[in-house]
């Protein structure tokens, strides 16, 4: 796994995007963007190279599906991986996120190994 790689965290509580790049940290990972909305989230995708997608489901302005959906639909982005985060296991969420093309799903709270896990995950498939 590269340790290297550019993981955009999207989530829009600033607390929420703290943890997760801590989490990050603790398992190697030191190349962490942010962003606070699936909107600003696009904005920094076409500007930058990013090779993980790490976000959150509930989010004003654009949610991390509608995110997923826009990725998803982008010749350029359209294979970046796709975490989502949520604070609820529903099946029709997880059903509809996995239909829109996301890499993997992981519930809130979680601990820096298994997001470690989910994301080795999703890069041994790549």
């Amino acid at each position: 796994m590269d340790k290297q790689m550019k993981i955009l965290v999207v989530d829009d509580f600033a607390t929420m995007r703290k943890v997760i790049r801590n989490l990050l940290k603790q398992v190697g990972y030191e190349n962490i963007a942010e962003a606070e909305d699936g909107v600003t989230a696009l904005k920094a995708l076409k500007s930058q190279k990013v090779d993980l997608i790490v976000s959150d489901w509930n989010m004003p302005n654009m949610t991390g599906l509608e995110l997923l959906k826009e990725v998803r639909a982008d010749e350029e982005l359209k294979q970046t991986p796709f975490l989502m985060v949520t604070a609820e296991a529903l099946q029709d969420n997880v059903i509809a996120a996995v239909k829109a093309g996301v890499s993997n799903y992981i519930v809130k709270p979680f601990t820096a190994e298994t997001l470690n896990e989910k994301i080795k995950k999703i890069l041994d498939k790549v």
